[in-house]
């Protein structure tokens, strides 16, 4: 299950007049929300396809590794685009290597691989020129809390255009519940995950010292979610 090539058209056609520097700011946005609604419409639309037999959608998994630096603040990225979009993602990392595996039926990793790539462009093209604007805080601290403001914006973004998709679409054309067909698909990428991975264990929260959360935040709400709440962040076991 593809993206069709005329949606990925559409789509790349806004998020061009979007970064067109003639346009508003308002203008900019309302071409960023189209995209992101098409992409939305599309999940929706597989998935009922997919539960009335007329294509077949199959669960499995990419894996993506992750760049330093700030590999977990870019890993968790990844996760807050994958859990809106019905997919789980594994972290396992050792002291040189950062590996995300996103588990979810094939038109959501798409969609999931689409997103990532171009959101993490966007955060890395900004966060070269972020800095603290206070003395005595590092650099570091300071991109580490930005890039968590901007992963929150995102998944926020994102969780409430698939909603939106779904509100819309509250049925299949054979009568069964969008919220139904969604949650089994759910379900089976749950077990999948279990099943590939049965020792897994949750991430520790972390605490982050930087002030650059608020600034990450507004980056994120602007960020092009186009082009590019469901599902649990695991670490494997070292």
């Amino acid at each position: 299950m593809s993206a069709p090539a005329s949606l990925l058209e559409r789509v790349r056609k806004l998020l061009a007049q979007a970064e067109d520097a003639a346009v508003t700011e308002a203008e900019a946005e309302a071409f960023n929300a189209k995209a992101a609604e098409l992409i939305a419409r599309h999940g929706i639309d597989a998935a009922h396809l997919a539960a009335t037999g007329r294509s077949h959608d199959e669960i499995g998994h990419r894996v993506i590794p992750v760049e330093q630096p700030y590999a977990r603040d870019k890993a968790q990225l990844l996760t807050s685009v994958a859990d809106p979009l019905r997919c789980q993602t594994v972290h396992t990392h050792g002291p040189d290597r950062y590996v995300v595996r996103v588990h979810g039926f094939t038109s959501d990793l798409e969609r999931v691989e689409l997103l990532y790539t171009s959101l993490l462009l966007q955060a890395t093209r900004d966060l070269v020129h972020v800095r603290p604007d206070g003395w005595g805080e590092s650099t570091a601290a300071y991109r580490r809390s930005w890039l968590a403001g901007f992963t929150s914006a995102v998944y926020t973004r994102l969780l409430r255009a698939e909603r939106r998709a779904s509100a819309e679409q509250p049925a299949t054309e054979s009568g069964t519940s969008t919220a139904l067909v969604l949650r089994d698909r759910c379900d089976q990428v749950n077990s999948a995950v279990r099943d590939a991975h049965p020792r897994l264990r949750s991430m520790r929260r972390r605490s982050l010292s930087g002030s650059g959360q608020t600034d990450g935040y507004h980056s994120g709400s602007r960020a092009d979610l186009g082009a590019r709440q469901v599902g649990y962040t695991r670490a494997l076991p070292r």
